[in-house]
């Protein structure tokens, strides 16, 4: 019974590891939707830019 569980569990990690694989490629190497990457322009999470974070932490005194 483990073994038929094991073989279930291995086939549909590939199958899902080839469903990412061709989404990949069709996402990005086919450039499929060009909105993503405006999208992304917009959010400003493409810009490989560091910025650095100032943290304030109010004290109620």
């Amino acid at each position: 019974m483990m073994k038929t569980i094991e073989r279930i569990l291995i086939k549909a990690a590939l199958i899902q590891f080839i469903f990412l694989l061709l989404s990949q490629i069709l996402f990005h190497g086919l450039d499929a939707f060009p909105q993503l990457k405006q999208i992304t322009k917009y959010e400003g999470v493409n810009k490989n830019t560091y910025t650095e974070i100032l943290e304030t932490i109010g004290r109620n005194e």
